[in-house]
């Protein structure tokens, strides 16, 4: 019998070093290259193959409780099964086949780890200070929009899962919860997402609303001016027979298609409704890095920029007064470059020749992957679909298990790495593989 779509995608990597395969007639090799760059039919397609050899594939229970979670994996099952397929395919999808998101996991297997003994690691440091803020950890979590499309409590869930933490928050534009909202559940600072507007009128209201909430940073995202082609989404939607005229116009169940300002397209966008009718002032064409100086020029905030992959942008970045940067394909979602944003960090960090802080984030699953970022140099690293998986699976509770795991993996690689505080952690603990 096939295996489910859910099974086959959890267990492929499994099958990829499994025993079966040699009984199966298949390739390992094949599979492994196919792993990484075919369309997600195909790595089903193979899945079933091997399942259909006459061979039983060993998978683990699906979990029912987040504290029996033993890896940050255990949650995507359970969350796929919880939320409806449109929205989990807005979730899952890369643009064209979905190659950069398997470029951005395969790229950590880029380095490999240099243990380090007979250091006395009873005692670590894992604080994180940033723009005169620290926090126990650098793993910070990322902006994903729509989150109420994920568990109803949405990013209230997740803001409280980041206060019991202790974690860094920052909030998208496309949130389905106000700033205000968020920073309150939180308990302090949290930073936000900033997808301009066409109309500048609107996009500096934004910037003075979040100001005043109490954001002390922005993160202007760069890596979508050009617009992505997000295939998985659409077929995902194209599944879901369900009439969502409450949430969405036309009914169709397409959560983050809009980032525009429209009140009736954006019912649930309450960062992106209630400006005052100003003149208006059209952008022409899409910000260049004149934007980034107008930008900086309307807010006491720091402003970072949220897309940048090369030395030559990043350097760019520091001769404009940029605050800091995000080294980002949007999770694989932005171009279908099939080049991993932990690929792309030395060179930017290069570029900025250390002057301003560099976040990290494109397919952090392991405390190894933050380590490899760490020792790069990078300042922290930003996750984001691993804790919707949490948020999907068991809400708050999910969250803050999916933020203990890794944090717990990472301090467990900086102490079999014979490190005791960030700072000590360098590219002497890695090696190219």
């Amino acid at each position: 019998m096939a295996l489910d779509p859910n099974s086959r995608r959890q267990f492929l990597a499994f099958l990829a070093g499994s025993p079966l395969l040699a009984a199966a007639g298949i390739d390992r090799e094949w599979l492994t290259s196919l792993g990484a760059t075919a369309r997600p039919d195909a790595l089903l397609q193979a899945a079933d193959t091997v399942a259909t050899a006459g061979h039983p594939v060993l998978q683990p229970p699906r979990i029912t409780r987040a504290a029996d979670a033993l890896d940050v994996f255990d949650f995507e099952g359970v969350a796929q099964q919880n939320i409806p397929v449109a929205h989990w395919g807005y979730l899952m999808t890369g643009t064209d086949d979905d190659g950069t998101i398997a470029a951005n996991r395969a790229g950590f297997d880029r380095w490999t780890l240099k243990p380090r003994r007979l250091v006395d690691v009873s005692r670590i440091d894992a604080s994180m200070a940033i723009f005169g803020q620290r926090y126990p950890t650098p793993i910070i979590v990322n902006p994903l929009g729509s989150q109420k499309a994920f568990h109803k409590d949405g990013e209230l869930a997740t803001a409280k899962a980041a206060r019991a933490r202790d974690h860094l928050m920052v909030l998208s534009t496309v949130a389905t919860t106000s700033i205000e909202d968020v920073i309150a559940a939180r308990g302090g600072p949290v930073w936000f997402q900033l997808y301009h507007q066409t109309d500048w009128s609107i996009t500096k209201q934004m910037v003075k609303r979040v100001e005043r909430a109490g954001a002390p940073a922005i993160a202007f995202t760069v890596d979508l001016l050009g617009g992505s082609n997000r295939e998985t989404m659409i077929r995902e939607a194209r599944r879901d027979t369900r009439d969502c005229t409450k949430c969405h116009l036309g009914g169709a169940p397409l959560p983050g298609v809009s980032g525009r300002v429209d009140d009736r397209d954006n019912r649930r966008k309450p960062n992106l409704v209630g400006y005052e009718k100003l003149p208006p002032q059209l952008e022409k064409g899409t910000p260049t890095w004149e934007f980034v100086d107008r930008l900086k020029q309307s807010t006491s905030m720091k402003v970072l920029l949220k897309g940048i992959v090369t030395g030559e942008d990043a350097a760019l970045a520091v001769e404009h007064g940029v605050d800091g940067l995000f080294v980002s394909n949007h999770g694989g979602r932005a171009e279908n470059s099939r080049r991993a944003t932990i690929v792309s960090l030395p060179e930017v960090v290069q570029g900025t020749a250390g002057r301003i802080p560099v976040i990290c984030d494109g397919g952090f699953r392991r405390g190894t992957d933050v380590f490899k970022a760490m020792a790069l140099g990078a300042t922290g690293v930003g996750i984001g679909r691993p804790y919707i998986w949490g948020l999907g699976a068991f809400g708050q509770e999910g969250v803050e298990a999916v933020l203990a795991i890794l944090r717990k993996e990472f301090e467990l690689t900086m102490k079999q790495s014979g490190t005791t505080t960030l700072s000590q952690i360098s590219a002497r603990h890695i090696t190219a593989a």
